[in-house]
């Protein structure tokens, strides 16, 4: 019986822990390639993590609830002792399986199962491909061994799909781990290679040394009645914001809206689009006319980038905190494709479901902070964007009409803008786009 310890892989964005949250499988279980062992919580999202031995379980490294070391041990399998005539199983790096190279990028393996849910969310299981029998060859004498096919060494599941996306093949991806082993630095850096600069990772932040409870704050000469540890999650966010606030000069501009038009034609449709579906297609209208909204500030380069594309983020209130998942190609979507996609994004981020590509991949956010019942926010950029658009909570107020004083649903637009990338005539230009569409949404819809 041979014992094979499968690690914590690389989960991605340069993550270095992971939390368990639930184990799928338990000491004395029979499990297969590929088969989810654990739920595990990152600073981005919850993800399914996939054994890449079968056998029986023989130890699991950690209980619900502890935090885990990536490249500690997370599992170990035992293979039982092969019966008689079977073959001997193919040996395997102390780092973990060698998969097979897929022959085309986007297909073979298939999506890899790592707790998505849909496969449009980059979820469901792996395809196994069946081993191709050997041609018969005629005897030779002496023959010269044929060399071996480079097998590439790729231990995390995200890796691995993060070449697929990109369009890369793993078996040209050079690995600089033990033994060959291909990270998540060598895939980033074969993208960098063939299209543009990376943008470089937040610094990360230190973590405080525990303090006990009760301890007295020498500034307040109050008592401490508790310290929570920075949950992965929270660290995350507040690097973002902190370099958010340090690297971009943001300007804000606000302008209240009549939003009557809009809630008369959702009321006329109860069973269609929801409000929110109707703004973010006003955004993507809005970015479409100032592009350079919809881009980043490549500061290594002095140039000021804009995407060919829109990956529209949504501020989403979750139980983990803020976060901020992209419908990815908002700009192919109708209104009612919007509305599908919204609804199924936010639930997958509260579930902490929603993929790295959607938690990573958002060219510019919309912020519904109306949901909240406030009426105005100045949010921060998230960064490395360059804008986000927030919107109040629809509410009666007094309006004037054609010189008459009337009661109309209105609401409010905020705007913070990166000023390294436009000035207040392109901010306010952007802004009427959605504004006007807001007050006028049939003539909008004809047009878009």
């Amino acid at each position: 019986m041979t014992i094979r310890i499968f690690e914590l892989p690389d989960l991605g964005e340069g993550l270095t822990e992971a939390e368990v949250v639930k184990w799928l499988v338990a000491v004395g279980d029979t499990v297969a390639v590929d088969q989810p062992i654990a739920e595990v919580e990152t600073a981005k999202s919850i993800v399914e993590v996939p054994t890449p031995y079968a056998g029986v379980v023989h130890e699991l490294h950690g209980a619900e609830g502890e935090v885990l070391a990536v490249g500690g041990p997370l599992i170990s399998v035992a293979d039982e002792a092969a019966a008689p005539g079977a073959s001997a199983p193919a040996p395997v790096s102390a780092d973990g399986e060698r998969y097979r190279e897929e022959e085309r990028a986007g297909t073979g393996s298939g999506n890899v199962l790592i707790g998505y849910g849909t496969p449009e969310a980059g979820g469901g299981g792996r395809r196994r491909r069946p081993r191709r029998k050997a041609s018969a060859a005629p005897a030779a004498p002496s023959p010269a061994p044929a060399p071996p096919r480079r097998v590439p060494l790729v231990t995390s599941p995200l890796v691995r799909q993060l070449a697929r996306e990109a369009g890369l093949r793993v078996a040209d991806v050079e690995g600089s781990g033990p033994g060959g082993l291909i990270t998540r630095r060598d895939v980033l850096a074969a993208i960098e290679a063939a299209k543009a600069p990376a943008v470089p990772a937040a610094p990360a932040v230190p973590v405080a040394e525990p303090v006990p409870a009760g301890a007295v704050d020498p500034r307040t000469g109050l008592a401490e009645s508790s310290r929570v540890p920075m949950s992965g999650f929270r660290k995350s966010v507040a690097a973002a914001l902190s370099r958010s606030r340090s690297e971009i000069p943001e300007a804000t501009v606000w302008v209240d809206v009549d939003a009557t038009e809009l809630v008369r034609l959702r009321a006329a449709h109860p069973e269609g689009p929801g409000l929110l579906s109707y703004v973010a297609r006003f955004t993507v209208a809005g970015l479409r006319a100032h592009p350079e909204l919809n881009g980043l500030v490549d500061t290594e380069r002095g140039e000021l980038v804009q995407y060919d594309g829109i990956n529209l983020g949504l501020a989403v209130q979750t139980d983990r905190g803020l976060v901020a998942p992209a419908v990815l190609g908002a700009h192919r979507l109708t209104t009612a494709e919007l509305d599908a996609e919204i609804r199924r994004l936010t639930a997958a981020a509260r579930a902490g479901r929603a993929t790295p590509a959607e938690m990573t991949g958002g060219t510019f956010t919309l912020n519904n902070y109306g949901s909240l019942r406030v009426d105005g926010s100045a949010a921060i950029i998230n960064h490395p964007q360059v804008a986000i658009l927030g919107i109040g909570r629809i509410i009666d107020r007094p309006w004037v009409v054609d010189g008459e004083l009337t009661v109309r649903k209105v609401t409010q637009l905020s705007f913070a803008f990166d000023h390294r990338v436009c000035d207040g005539g392109a901010a306010a230009g952007f802004m009427r786009v959605v504004a006007d569409a807001i007050e006028d949404p049939a003539a909008a819809i004809a047009r878009l």
